[in-house]
């Protein structure tokens, strides 16, 4: 059987448990038609780049699946209409990714790389700035003090 990755996103006002309700239905969907859910990742509640019906975000979910044709077009008319499902996107892949998805290793690392210094990192002297020589307002500014 082909190999897919299957992400739906959920409106931003549903709790997590229905959304988990939205997975299980979606993965017996799957599994009534001869198919096999290979890895589920939910992404949690997420920025949307542009509005999508009024959403400004989304809760989103990741399936991996070994899957018939007919099982990935019916969990897409499920999709279609549900009316809690923004937008979904189904990709045929070659082989599934071992470990976690890309999302979930993006948000290890950037918790990794910040440390205590934010995304700045740790800039150390600067020794290109030495002793600089005054400016010509600063100059001006002194001398209208000192009347």
């Amino acid at each position: 059987m082909p190999l897919y990755e299957h992400v739906y996103l959920a409106r931003q006002d549903l709790s997590p448990q229905q959304v988990e309700e939205l997975t299980t239905q979606f993965k017996g969907v799957i599994e009534q038609n001869g198919g096999k859910i290979a890895k589920e990742e939910y992404w949690g509640v997420k920025s949307l780049t542009y509005r999508i019906k009024k959403n400004r975000k989304a809760h989103m979910t990741l399936f991996n699946l070994d899957a018939p044709p007919a099982a990935i077009n019916e969990i897409e008319r499920q999709e279609r209409l549900n009316e809690d499902v923004l937008r979904y996107l189904t990709v045929r892949v070659e082989e599934h990714e071992e470990g976690p998805s890309a999302m979930m290793r993006k948000a290890d690392r950037d918790r990794d790389e910040r440390g205590d210094r934010g995304d700045r990192g740790d800039r150390g002297d600067r020794g290109d700035r030495g002793d600089r020589p005054r400016r010509r307002d600063d100059e001006g500014a002194d001398s209208a003090t000192e009347e």
